[in-house]
């Protein structure tokens, strides 16, 4: 994860309950606006490989989401609905009254999230890897896949983090960007991504799909087996209008794999609104 050219403003903005979200502010050159809201485990660094190519087109907000990063590390229990507030009380505190907003993997959930509990402030709506609901037996195996962060520490999940996350392509050749990945995914308190899991366990946005009006594009890796392509699909074809791109030859974190093309895509959906 290489630092970006453009030096940004940086943080902390107060929540509502008095929690802390670290955040870092690029100022672009266009009359955009959006925010990035990365996956579980990873922070604001998660997008710095394409915040320059995004500022000719506007502004561009990212952050550590609660649990994550240099935010608070809250207590849970979690929920996608209070991520969500988070990103509306960030915005409030950065004097933007409406974005595009744009996330990966758990990113996509609260953005979806935010999408229904903030529908006016929401300009453009960019789903990344992600799913509006991880299936019936979701409880289960997000509890699961936490209580073996708990029992054996966060290394003992690297190697299934791994050929999830990018494909071997990636991985034999851009060993510093992953080794910075990793960094960042043990430097969470366990608790936290307890808590997180659990969250994206209990997340459902199905119910307001067919009701998002912005601009919106879906993208997924097309060897992306951690939320398939079928996923994908059902946001797509539930969306009013939205775009669905498959980007060719990488799996799960296509932020990090393809940053360029996934810049590309966002873009567009800033340009629009």
């Amino acid at each position: 994860m290489s630092e970006p050219k453009t030096t940004p403003t940086t943080g902390m903005a107060t929540l509502r309950d008095g929690a802390q979200l670290a955040y870092q502010l690029y100022k672009g050159t266009g009359p955009g606006r959006i925010v990035l809201i990365h996956a579980l485990a990873m922070s604001g660094a998660f997008w710095t490989e394409m915040v320059e190519s995004l500022l000719p087109f506007g502004d561009v907000l990212t952050y550590d989401a609660r649990g994550h990063g240099a935010s608070s590390k809250t207590m849970g229990p979690y929920s996608i609905e209070l991520f969500a507030d988070d990103v509306a009380n960030l915005l409030t505190h950065v004097g933007w009254p409406s974005a595009s907003v744009a996330g990966a993997s758990m990113g996509g959930c609260v953005a979806l999230s935010f999408a229904g509990r903030h529908k006016a402030r929401l300009d453009g709506l960019g789903l990344i890897d992600t799913t509006a609901w991880y299936g019936p037996d979701a409880p289960k195996q997000w509890e699961e896949r936490a209580q073996k962060a708990v029992h054996d520490g966060m290394q003992a999940l690297i190697e299934f983090q791994l050929t999830r996350w990018v494909s071997p392509a990636f991985r034999e050749k851009n060993p510093p960007s992953l080794q910075a990945a990793i960094e960042v995914f043990l430097a969470n308190p366990v608790k936290c991504y307890l808590e997180t899991c659990r969250m994206l366990g209990r997340v459902d946005c199905r119910g307001m799909l067919g009701n998002v009006t912005a601009a919106t594009t879906v993208m997924i890796g097309a060897e992306d087996y951690a939320t398939p392509l079928s996923m994908a699909e059902t946001l797509h074809q539930t969306i009013p209008g939205s775009s669905l791109h498959i980007l060719p030859n990488v799996r799960h974190f296509t932020v990090l794999e393809c940053p360029d093309l996934v810049a590309q895509h966002l873009s567009e959906i800033i340009a629009r609104a």
